[in-house]
């Protein structure tokens, strides 16, 4: 479809006249030659007259190279090899002034190929001929096909004159920016434009039968710029439609352009009449792009979102959001009406490891209104809907290697608790680290004994803490509380072996604060109550401490193997990891001070810490001096392999841990004993099943009053331990194919997820995902990875695809005789592929405390092979709404769609 096409062909005709015919100087004879129909020619190719007039004689003065001609030579066509072939015969006709290629016929030059079944020059015209050729049974065979770099072209056949640059293009089929367009008749007006008659287009790949397209009676059609066309409808199925447009303008590109994003209509049961997600996207570079969407309801309500997505290749890459909502519900007046206005800032920043190994910065940010995602109407939050805390974290980090190495860091972060609304900042935080130094370390060879491995470190820490509210985020007042300080940490400890088999470790550590603000303390006799007032400057309080451990490893096997048995289960090891340390923490009086409170009963001291209220705290008052216990446990067998051909068994993990700690303080005057905490997990079924649980044994009774007292609970007639509480965790993940491998998982659920994550939710679909499938802006969906796989296999051949995500919890509390089951629920989420083009999927939950369903998702997804449909419900809960989309999945024509939406009712 471009001059460059016809030229080549013209001037390589030429080039094989040249080489073929030269000879003589014979005028030949008038000769008429009609092209037999049993060579597979085309039909409509005329009977060829050549006038030996019309044939210039060579003149001997052309071979004159004594003479000079003023005019200059033309610079030569052809730049590259040509190359062409036929299955059956080349050959050029001299009689004809035709030059044959016949039967799987091919043109290379350059960047161009041409394949035909037949291909004939005609240079008494001055025309150029490609098209098919019958096969054996009559029926036409080897289609057209050119290609240019990515254009590909494939009509019936085609003509095209040198002369005046035109060609006509019969039944032609080219893909150009994702839409396939097929016309019967095409006229090449130059080497840019062409117009076509009655041509359909369509982003269905099945361009034989489509199952949609457009129909228009004329279009004006610019390779790699535009299309225009003029009156258009549409056609589904082969009905057509009342969808129609006077005209259109299609942009064809293969860079990023700007462009206005079409809105959604629909209505608002509590809001009215609404546009969604109108706005324009703005191709900024190829490093950074901007989308401005706004929605607006008819009671007044509006939302404002600013999107962004930034990356440069080996440097780093993120993506930043704002989105605003203005929300009113009901009408003024009314007893039910309120007004409210929710936000939610993110950002996501990384940097490539490899761009600067020394220095790093990143970024995680959520933050915002706590009842966002609650009252948002974006479907898109449906993920984050359960979320209970919002977090962020901005950090700097800077290393400088040498000996000793010296790190730097620079953090602020963010916790926004959504149902208590408290929000706790640290802006920022600052921390510097010195490497690990040994002292008296050899300069050659290891290390060895107390002396040798006696090593410190300094460690520095500044931080800045906020504590608000969500009323008062953003706002003077949240500085008006903040505590600042510094702590300073250098320890000191060694290692050495004892015994050859027991690992020692001890040290010491020295910690000096400083704070800006202190208190003061005192009873006011006239106001009757303690007055605590804030004293400003710097003041400072040092502490230090001093531990020591010792542990070993035990290794326990028990073998199962016999003389003449081969028994499953060969082997079982038995890892044993048991520590003993002891700890002290001086008591720190000198930072103690007392004041005199005068009650009815008489005059009383009281002791506070001017350090009370600030950021680390104050020092410790009490001395303790304890010795704290720990064992931890490894169980694995060794099982027969299944597989007879395996030569050794087969390793299986029976208790990944099995953990047991307590603790003795010495100094305590009673209830010496701390509790015994038991932890463990493992994991089952093909690692499929990951188990944890936890348990906590209290050696103490209680009283009548359900109050710790200092008696064994052994001595008051009990048990050894006391059980006062009890979790236990289980998680189960499989599919069809992978047992539940996220890669796997469906593009859209894939986005979902990714949304969920960015909104501080969950890395599965337990909670349900997100779903806005009408803004697609951001996204290419025209070509699924299992397309090809859909269309091979219209059979399931007795598979169905298929996941399943299980979360089990159970929490037992009995601190006070409660003996209850504080919570006990199942989460679970599946998808099955009912069909190539059929899905469901669901994400629910039973309580078993409060005997009910937990937040509820149902999902449906059809896909239409250029078409996609969706249904989304929340049957029930404040959340109750649900959520419908048809459009097609092309980005090019993401904009024709239909939605339809129920909204969740308003809570007050």
């Amino acid at each position: 479809m471009r001059t460059n096409y016809f030229q080549i062909l013209l001037t390589l005709s030429f080039t094989v006249l040249i080489n073929t015919t030269v000879f003589s100087q014979d005028i030949p004879k008038v000769t008429k030659v009609a092209i037999p129909a049993t060579q597979g020619l085309p039909t409509y190719s005329p009977e060829i007259t050549v006038d030996s007039l019309a044939i210039k004689e060579i003149s001997e003065s052309v071979h004159d190279t004594i003479r000079l001609d003023s005019v200059k030579l033309k610079k030569e066509f052809l730049t590259d090899i040509v190359k062409y072939n036929a299955k059956d015969y080349t050959s050029f006709n001299r009689l004809e002034q035709k030059l044959y290629l016949y039967n799987e016929a091919e043109v290379d030059y350059q960047d161009m190929n041409i394949k035909a079944g037949v291909i004939v020059i005609d240079y008494t015209k001055n025309e150029v001929y490609a098209g098919r050729i019958k096969d054996s049974t009559g029926t036409l065979t080897q289609k057209p096909v050119f290609t240019q770099g990515a254009s590909v072209v494939e009509p019936d056949s085609i003509r095209f004159n040198f002369d005046t640059q035109k060609a006509l293009i019969f039944n032609s089929k080219t893909e150009q920016s994702g839409f396939n367009i097929i016309a019967p008749i095409v006229k090449k007006e130059n080497d840019s434009v062409v117009f076509m008659a009655k041509a359909r287009f369509t982003t269905s790949e099945n361009t034989e039968d489509p199952d949609y397209y457009f129909k228009a009676s004329k279009i004006k059609f610019v390779p790699g710029k535009k299309i225009v066309v003029g009156p258009t409808h549409m056609v589904i199925a082969n009905v057509p439609t009342p969808i129609a447009v006077p005209f259109g303008f299609f942009p064809l590109t293969d860079t990023q352009t700007s462009g206005i994003i079409i809105p959604t209509f629909g209505e608002d049961s509590t809001r009215g009449y609404f546009l969604q997600n109108a706005g324009y996207y703005f191709a900024i570079s190829d490093y950074v792009d901007l989308a401005v969407l706004a929605d607006y309801y008819t009671n007044g309500s509006y939302g404002f979102r600013a999107e962004s997505n930034y990356a440069v290749n080996y440097k780093f890459r993120g993506n930043a959001a704002f989105r605003y909502e203005s929300l009113i519900n009901s009408e003024k007046g009314f007893p039910d009406y309120s007004k409210s206005t929710v936000y939610n800032i993110r950002w996501s920043h990384s940097q490539d490891s490899k761009s600067n190994p020394n220095s790093s910065f990143s970024a995680s940010v959520n933050l915002g209104s706590s009842s966002y995602y609650q009252q948002s109407v974006n479907q898109i939050n449906t993920g984050n809907f359960l979320n209970n805390t919002l977090s962020s974290s901005v950090s700097y980090s800077k290393s400088f290697p040498g000996e000793p190495q010296v790190n730097l860091s620079v953090t602020a972060t963010h916790s926004q608790n959504t149902q208590t609304e408290q929000i706790n900042m640290t802006l920022p935080t600052f921390q510097g680290s010195v490497g690990r130094i040994f002292p008296f370390a050899p300069k050659t060879g290891t290390k060895k004994g107390i002396i040798h491995n006696v090593n410190l470190q300094y460690s520095v820490r500044a931080e800045n803490q906020i504590q608000t509210t969500d009323s008062l985020f953003f706002k003077p007042q949240m500085f008006e509380d903040a505590r600042a300080g510094v702590q300073h940490s250098i320890p000191l400890s060694t290692n050495f072996k004892l015994f050859k088999h027991l690992s020692v470790t001890a040290g010491t550590s020295f910690q000096e604060n400083w704070t800006f603000k202190t208190i003061d303390r005192y009873y006011d006799q006239d106001l009757d109550e303690v007055i605590t007032e804030t004293v400003n400057g710097f003041d400072a309080f040092r502490t230090y401490n001093f531990s020591t451990s010792i542990g070993t490893t035990i290794y326990g096997m028990f073998d199962f193997k016999r003389e003449g048995k081969d028994p499953k289960i060969q082997a079982i090891r038995h890892v044993m990891r048991p520590s003993v340390s002891y700890n002290i923490n001086p008591s720190f009086d000198q930072y103690y001070d007392t004041y005199e409170v005068i009650s009815a009963d008489g005059t009383t001291q009281d002791t506070y810490s001017r350090f009370e209220e600030t950021l680390f705290g104050s020092p410790n008052q009490t001395f303790s001096s304890s010795v704290g216990m720990s064992l931890s446990n490894n169980f694995e067998a060794k099982v027969k392999d299944r597989d007879s051909t395996a030569t050794e068994a087969k390793k299986v993990t029976i208790l990944n841990n099995l953990n047991f700690s307590t603790s003795y303080n010495i100094a305590g005057d009673s209830l010496q004993w701390s509790p015994v905490r038991v932890s463990g997990g493992t994991q089952i079924l093909n690692n499929k099943m990951n188990i944890n649980f936890g348990a906590t044994l209290d050696p103490y009774a209680l009283d009548n009053n359900n109050n710790k007292i200092d008696v064994y609970n052994i001595n008051n007639n009990g048990s050894l331990f006391r059980l006062t509480s009890a979790n236990m965790t289980l998680s189960y993940s499989l599919s069809s194919k992978m047992f539940g491998s996220k890669a796997e998982r469906d593009k859209e659920e894939e986005r979902g997820i990714e949304e969920n994550l960015r909104g501080g939710g969950r890395d599965d679909d337990l909670f349900g995902v997100g779903q806005d499938f009408s803004d697609q802006s951001f996204f290419d969906n025209d070509k699924d990875e299992d397309d090809e796989e859909k269309k091979d296999n219209e059979f399931y051949k007795f598979k169905i695809p298929w996941t399943v995500n299980l979360a089990y919890a159970v929490n037992y509390s009995n601190t006070q005789r409660q003996n209850e089951i504080s919570s006990h629920s199942l989460m679970f989420s599946g998808d099955v592929t009912l069909s190539p083009r059929w899905s469901v999927g669901a994400s629910s939950g039973y309580d078993f405390k409060d005997m009910g369903f937990t937040y509820t998702q149902l999902r449906l997804e059809r896909d239409l092979e250029s078409w996609r449909m969706n249904f989304s419900w929340v049957p029930f809960s404040s959340r109750k709404s649900w959520y419908f989309f048809i459009g097609i999945k092309s980005s090019i024509l993401s904009d024709l769609k239909y939605d339809k939406r129920l909204q969740p009712d308003q809570q007050l």
